[in-house]
């Protein structure tokens, strides 16, 4: 395993409905570092920026109409096999495919309305991270307590 940055948005249902504190607590309590957060409001190009790989599908309207219509809270979450870890936190695209347990099978009920979008890969990763964030904008810390979570020798 090996420390990687993922990037996490709390859309804008996620925002109004006041899970943010209880979805990062999820990543948090899972050793996992918050190492960049904004709240904001995403404009029409940034939206189609972030979305680009859905341009000429069906539901891209409807994507990029929801995504702009409230604030969000964008992260970069740092921690061993972030990616992959995250996106099982977080769950299934379809809510009602989502298991119990996961973000999107505890909270979410339809789309596009399923509370949070991570990064599937490294690739993504980098550049959602970069569509919002600068390396100055990014804080890498140490936890005190990952001493009590992860052993000296890796394993």
């Amino acid at each position: 395993m090996k420390t990687e940055r993922t990037f996490v948005m709390i859309k804008p249902d996620g925002v109004q409905r006041g899970l943010v504190g209880e979805v990062l607590g999820r990543f948090e309590k899972r050793s996992m570092k918050i190492v960049a957060m904004k709240l904001i409001t995403i404009s029409s190009e940034l939206a189609e920026k972030h979305y680009a790989e859905h341009i000429g599908k069906d539901f891209y309207p409807s994507l990029l109409e929801y995504i702009t219509a409230g604030p969000v809270v964008v992260t970069v979450i740092e921690g061993l096999d972030a990616i992959q870890q995250v996106r099982k936190m977080v769950g299934a695209t379809q809510p009602s495919k989502a298991d119990v347990g996961t973000i999107r099978g505890d909270f979410a009920q339809d789309l596009p309305m399923n509370i949070i979008h991570a990064s599937d890969s490294p690739a993504s990763a980098e550049r959602e991270i970069g569509l919002y964030f600068t390396e100055n904008d990014i804080h890498p810390y140490d936890l005190d307590s990952h001493k009590w979570v992860f052993s000296a020798s890796g394993e």
